[in-house]
């Protein structure tokens, strides 16, 4: 009986270790303020995860600019990045390609009794930037006081900083505004400060209402050709966690450790703009107007973000199949 179950334990062993190899690992690489770690949490705690054809492998991550060169130089096969990156990338031969993660981008947030209003309340004030000269959300901002007959870069002082550090000045009444990342807005209004407009009011200003991905999963063509099931069943399984952290309560309790506050308005406000943001099929329809950002954001940069290509390059979107 013992030698029986010996080999028993043996065969079965063999099994999971063939089973285990059988299954296609995925380095993703992360920031830790980013919440594709909330999604890889629900996953962890899914009862069927044995059945994937998959493993998880994180990698933490200092900021973006370090994902790009994570991922440049192999060391891992997926991030979190945006697709006006992965164009300009395959322009210069680079096979990168995009899986659309959220559509929630920026907000321009005040002070809960600033008398700013609009975009025209902007004039004469001090202005917080996230990021640079080109970030986008600045960029398309710029776009849109210009529709309404309003330079922002003459009528505004402007500050450019990290997104902690512009969400600092404006608690401390340094700036009378700041154009920040979704969910550093999302914190400051759950503390009383107000949002005048986000990513996606902006772009409804410019006539794009179609809803495009600000943010994607980014890994490399060949490698997703390579592991194509693997891959797509990653981010199926993604999808669906998304969806139950937006409907099911007992899954959003188990990542409010990761939101890193105690303060139920922050944490209700987070989980909000976080499910504002899914993702819905858009095909045809989200290229064609991912093609016109691209090139209002090629002319507002002066080529210096979207690099010189005259169009958004074939192959930038993935789609499962």
């Amino acid at each position: 009986m013992k030698l029986k179950n010996t080999l028993l334990c043996l065969l079965l062993s063999a099994s999971c270790a063939s089973f285990a190899e059988d299954k296609t690992p995925i380095r993703i690489g992360m920031q830790a303020t980013g919440t594709s770690g909330w999604e890889l949490s629900v996953l962890e705690q899914d009862p069927e995860k044995a059945k994937q054809p998959f493993t998880v492998q994180t990698q933490q991550l200092a900021n973006a600019e370090a994902g790009k060169v994570a991922l440049q130089s192999g060391a891992v096969d997926l991030i979190i990045s945006d697709w006006i990156w992965v164009s300009r990338m395959r322009s210069t031969g680079a096979d990168f390609t995009f899986y659309p993660y959220s559509t929630t981008s920026g907000a321009l947030v005040v002070a809960g009794d600033s008398p700013i209003k609009s975009l025209a309340d902007l004039k004469g004030k001090r202005l917080g930037i996230a990021g640079g000269e080109f970030d986008k959300n600045w960029l398309l901002l710029k776009a849109l006081a210009k529709k309404q007959q309003i330079d922002l870069d003459a009528s505004v002082e402007k500050v450019f900083g990290a997104p902690p550090l512009i969400d600092e000045q404006l608690k401390l009444g340094r700036i009378d505004a700041a154009l920040n990342y979704w969910h550093f807005a999302a914190r400051l209004e759950a503390q009383g400060y107000r949002q005048i407009i986000d990513g996606k009011g902006i772009l409804q200003g410019l006539g794009i209402n179609e809803p495009v991905a600000n943010l994607g999963y980014v890994f490399k063509q060949s490698w997703a050709s390579a592991h194509k099931p693997a891959l797509n069943a990653f981010l199926k399984a993604t999808e669906t966690a998304k969806k139950q952290l937006c409907t099911q309560d007992d899954a959003w309790r188990g990542v409010i450790p990761l939101l890193k506050t105690n303060d139920q308005a922050s944490q209700d406000k987070l989980r909000q703009r976080y499910c504002d943001g899914i993702v819905q099929p858009g095909g045809e329809a989200e290229r064609q107007a991912a093609e016109r950002i691209y090139l209002l954001l090629r002319e507002l940069s002066g080529k210096q973000l979207t690099g010189a290509a005259e169009s958004l390059q074939p192959g930038t979107f993935w789609t499962l199949d």
